[in-house]
């Protein structure tokens, strides 16, 4: 037993020291081979007492395996070595975890957006950024001769092709496809020929909104844009309704939110005011519904735009529209 001790512990430490694969299978030969040491101890069992040679066949065949498997092992190992010597890169390491980003602000207020007036029936409606002259402006009661498109100038393609300048043309083609009632908000992107600052841009996003039913009053109107700001801003959120004009809405008007920042106290934010202008809204014009076959006398409904990059420079704290646009690193790694 001894005998075979002492020649596994000669094999396993002359094995661990091997250099290179040449060593290595001579070390097979030599110890594990047709003719190696171990397997001349395994044909001495026949010689021994019967008594001695199950214990003594078993202590051979587990130093024979143990020898196989550090030889199975080194030659891993070199194998791994001179992969690495080769390329630079151990494979057997494991991977270096990728670099994660995260949603753009106007991608969060979007979605957060989305989210409340969805709880309050809202469903979500898409059109085409390329837009004909007909659902941007002549069927939201905007004729070429009006004066609104002055306040509305954009890029055009041609004569009847335009960069929509609003989502609400997303508004007549939903009520040209579904009957009463319809609740749905449109979010985008717009385009206008702006002259650019703080708040303004060539390319900006909107969201805008259309609820249409049997007694839908300016009340609705209020009470849900109230509803939308407090849960973007928190309960204490104020909103303020004021007259004005839109050629697509009658009676109109301009909402705003109080400041966040100063609770009405006036700051740089708000220019003092402790108001933020957010949008316009209003009770659909029956003109409008005469471009859709809607009956005025029937039904009633409200409207409501806003810009979603506005929202976005309020809840974060950005100072500036262009930021959204500028794919600086600096920038787009906050949050």
């Amino acid at each position: 037993m001894k005998q075979v001790k002492v020649l596994e512990q000669q094999a396993l430490t002359e094995i661990s020291q091997a250099a290179d694969t040449n060593t290595l299978e001579e070390l097979r030969v030599r110890y594990i081979g047709k003719n190696g040491q171990i397997k001349q101890l395994l044909r001495s069992v026949g010689s021994l007492s019967p008594e001695e040679r199950p214990l003594f066949g078993q202590r051979i065949n587990r130093a024979n395996a143990a020898v196989t498997e550090a030889l199975k092992v080194r030659q891993q190992d070199m194998h791994t070595a001179k992969r690495t010597t080769q390329t630079g890169l151990d494979r057997s390491l494991p991977g270096r975890r990728p670099k994660t980003g995260h949603k753009h602000p106007l991608t969060l207020i979007r979605e957060e957006v989305v989210a409340v007036f969805g709880s309050m029936g809202f469903t979500v409606a898409d059109g085409p950024e390329i837009e004909l002259d007909y659902y941007n402006f002549e069927a939201l009661n905007i004729p070429r001769d009006h004066p609104a498109r002055d306040t509305q100038d954009t890029f055009y393609i041609n004569d009847e092709v335009v960069l929509r300048t609003h989502t609400s043309s997303v508004q007549i083609r939903v009520m040209e496809k579904e009957s009463p009632p319809v609740r749905v908000i449109a979010p985008g992107r717009c385009y206008r020929h702006e002259n650019p600052d703080a708040s303004h841009a060539f390319t900006f996003h909107q969201c805008e909104g259309l609820y249409v039913d049997n007694g839908v009053t300016l009340a609705n109107l209020k009470g849900d844009l109230t509803y939308f700001a407090r849960q973007i801003f928190g309960p204490d959120m104020e909103v303020r309704f004021r007259p004005d004009f839109f050629p697509f809405t009658e009676p109109s008007v301009e909402y705003a939110f109080s400041c966040p920042y100063c609770k009405r106290a006036g700051c740089s934010v708000c220019k003092g005011s402790g108001w933020i202008e957010i949008a316009g809204a209003g009770m659909v014009d029956p003109a409008v519904f005469g471009f859709v076959g809607y009956d005025p006398e029937e039904f009633s409904g409200y409207a409501f735009g806003m810009g979603l990059d506005r929202l976005a420079m309020i809840k974060y704290g950005i100072e500036s529209i262009s930021l959204f646009l500028e794919n600086d690193l600096r920038f787009l790694k906050q949050g």
